[in-house]
This record gives C-alpha cells, structure tokens and sequence, in this order.
C-alpha cells in the first residue's frame, strides 16, 4: 500500500531535524601515513622497520584542489575525527531527504496549470518555419 502525502512529509519534516541537530562537521577523510626521515642511519630505514609515524592526515578538496591538514596533538585529530563522522552522518541524511522528496514528487497530484481560456486558444503554425 503507498505511504500517503502526509506520512511522507512527516517523514521528511524528521530528517530536516535530524540536520538541524548535527553538531559541527566538515568534508574530508582522515588517513595514517608513515614515513621515512632524512636520516641514512635512523632505524627508519632499516628493513622491517615500520618508520615514523602513524601521523593522521585530513584531506579533503576545496574548490578543486586536494588540501591537507596536519593535527599538532591528539586533541585536534579526536575534533577533526568528530567533524568527518558528523559530515558523513550528513551526507546519509542528505541521501534519505532527496529520496523522500522523490517519493513526495512521484505522490503529489498534478495541478492543472492551464486555465480554459489558454486551452481554447490556438497553437501558432510551424508551417511559417518550415517554408523559410
């Protein structure tokens, strides 16, 4: 049985405010990089040797280009870490919204948009265009 107009609207009044409930959040992914230094001695460069690090990396783009950011402490990597949980709980309501909405667009009556006076009155002629 189709979900009606109604229930449908409620469903999305709900996850408008569920966004509005969203705390702070921003694009990105953050990612573990390991490397070595400029050291020939350092036990970086020894086999086996997993090298420096993990440092956490935030990427993301940022009118076109890549930009990464880089976190001094631990307490900056948790904050950004929150931020890009919070985006991606964003971008699943996001999804959820334009879905109900095509829901609500297939569900929704057609209005008649044309009055009787408009219908009565005649189409122009394409045979002007087609005699030039």
């Amino acid at each position: 049985m189709p979900e009606s107009l109604l229930d449908l609207e409620h469903q999305r009044s709900a996850i408008l405010q569920q966004m509005l409930r969203l705390p702070d959040f921003r694009s990105g992914s953050i990612t573990a990089t390991r490397g070595t230094c400029g050291k020939p001695t350092c036990r970086c460069h020894q086999p086996n040797q997993p090298g420096h690090g993990p440092h956490y990396r935030l990427t993301r783009k940022l009118k076109g280009k890549t930009v990464t950011e880089s976190f001094a402490t631990l307490a900056e990597l948790r904050k950004a870490q929150r931020e890009v949980e919070a985006y991606h709980r964003f971008r699943q309501l996001a999804q959820a919204l334009l879905e109900i909405n095509e829901r609500i667009c297939r569900s929704r009556p057609v209005e008649q948009e044309l009055t009787p006076a408009k219908k009565k009155r005649r189409k122009s002629s394409s045979r002007k265009w087609l005699a030039k």
